[in-house]
């Protein structure tokens, strides 16, 4: 039992009061859209009771506060393109979809910032403020489909992180509706600001456990105004990634380098129909330029073309094009959907680890797949050690042995890389997927830690329960 009440049609009635009757739904067939994100539906998904889609903070707090009267549980939620089950309403009761709150509402060029609405999309707002000569630069790799308030519950990365860092480091205010439903302001338009504990932080990457935001301020830069990229094919990965800190020891900043292993290069390749000669190859990385100065770009897209030459590298492909950028992004880009095309059943993991230790953990996951009947392309952001392992299920591997297959290998897994000095999650979360692992993964004072923050912002668990933490926890 989950000790949590029903929406009844009482509630279904004040929910549209407060939102509107053609913006609170409860038809089955709607419902099921908010049921599930990026994770395995079949697996993980749960039907909500009902979805609310507000107008504004003012109806977002109307609705927690009836929520925490009634005792119902709350889902956040932005676009669902989530990787780790965090919008998924495990215990039913309302979603509460930020979609509709999608407005860029101010571009101040003097402070180099911006106030957008949780619910624009992250591709919208990057062109919005691209057409004005300014940068938004901590975005994540799926930035044509998520939303801001998402990149935020969950502190979203991507391949820019090297140099630009994740999406924490540009968020300068929040607008935020607690579990309790009163609307606060954290932070603003302040460079600095050290005014008692820094709960703006506390609230990038939670989750959506501590509360919804429901408008934030965006630090912006200038522009690039030039861009190189490198392709670059090694024989093995420890030639790969051997390089990554001598580029960094150099002065050098790439934007982005990314790793793939022979397994993702090849079947990227074949699936876009790419004719680099991968043969030899086990291993590649993508390097990334830019800055102000295109002269400077020239002269570190040289020299970094000289350090992988000099270090193995058996092929360096330079694109300065926007086709040919393009191009090369593609092989990276559509990993993940070229394996779907082998088998659609997957566990996309995002674990990170110093990247001195990338080479040693690509034998152990070949090891895994050899023991679990799995293939476990790696691949992701070599520059900050993040990187997707992902367990694909053989089409021919029934659905029980896949599953019982795929925990055993997921525990593995994790303890490999917590034993290289890593952890289990570095921009996806932890959500439903990976909570159980968690438990007994984290240290456990750390953990109690976390409870208690917990338990003082939502000590009736309405907001988004079971997400990090083991299944239900009544405080």
């Amino acid at each position: 039992m989950s000790g949590y009440n029903r929406v009844t049609e009482k509630i279904v009635e004040e929910l549209r009061r407060i939102a509107g009757k053609g913006n609170v739904i409860v038809d089955e067939e709607k419902l099921e859209a908010y049921s599930h994100d990026e994770t395995d539906a079949a697996e993980y998904g749960h039907m909500p009771e009902a979805a609310v889609l507000p107008a504004n903070a003012e109806q977002v707090a109307a609705i927690i506060k009836l929520a925490n009267r009634e005792h119902i549980p709350v889902t956040p939620r932005g676009a669902g393109s989530g990787l780790s089950g965090g919008a998924i309403p495990e215990y039913g009761g309302i979603v509460i979809s930020l979609e509709k709150m999608n407005r860029l509402i101010e571009l101040d060029k003097a402070n180099m910032a911006a106030v957008v609405e949780a619910g624009m999309v992250t591709n919208d707002f990057a062109q919005a403020v691209q057409d004005e000569g300014l940068f938004f630069a901590g975005y994540p790799m799926s930035l044509q489909t998520c939303l801001i308030g998402g990149n935020i519950a969950e502190n979203a990365g991507g391949g820019k992180a090297v140099k630009y860092g994740v999406t924490g480091r540009y968020i300068l205010g929040l607008e935020l509706v607690t579990p309790q439903g009163d609307i606060v302001n954290l932070g603003g338009k302040l460079a600095k600001d050290v005014t008692g504990y820094d709960l703006k932080s506390l609230i990038i990457g939670s989750e959506g456990t501590l509360g919804i935001v429901t408008k934030a301020v965006i630090r912006l830069i200038g522009y690039p105004a030039a861009k190189s990229d490198l392709l670059v094919l090694f024989k093995t990965p420890r030639e790969a990634i051997d390089l990554v800190p001598v580029i960094l020891s150099r002065g050098l900043t790439p934007v982005s380098i990314e790793f793939m292993d022979r397994l993702s290069i090849i079947t990227s390749c074949r699936y876009l129909n790419e004719s680099l000669p991968y043969e030899n190859a086990g291993a590649m990385l993508l390097i990334e330029l830019d800055g102000t100065n295109p002269d400077q770009i020239e002269e570190d897209l040289i020299e970094t073309g000289k350090l992988c030459e000099s270090h193995g590298a058996l092929n360096v492909y330079v694109a300065e094009d926007r086709n040919n950028i393009e191009r090369i992004w593609n092989v990276r880009r559509n990993i993940a959907e070229a394996f779907k095309v082998f088998s659609p059943v997957q566990s996309l993991e995002d674990i990170v680890v110093p990247i001195s230790r990338i080479p040693e953990l690509i034998p152990r996951l070949e090891e895994l797949g050899k023991k679990y009947a799995l293939q476990i392309p790696c691949y992701g952001h070599a520059g900050d050690g993040n990187l997707h392992a992902t367990l694909v299920k053989d089409p021919s591997m029934g659905m029980e042995e896949w599953h019982k297959n795929e925990k055993a290998c997921l525990k593995e897994l994790y303890k490999i890389t917590m034993d290289l000095g890593g952890k289990i999650s570095g921009e996806h979360g932890i959500g439903i997927k990976r909570r159980d692992y968690l438990q007994n993964l984290i240290d456990p004072g750390e953990l109690e830690l976390m409870r208690a923050v917990k338990k003082a912002w939502d000590p009736n668990n309405i907001m988004n329960p079971g997400k990090i933490f083991a299944p239900f926890i009544l405080f």
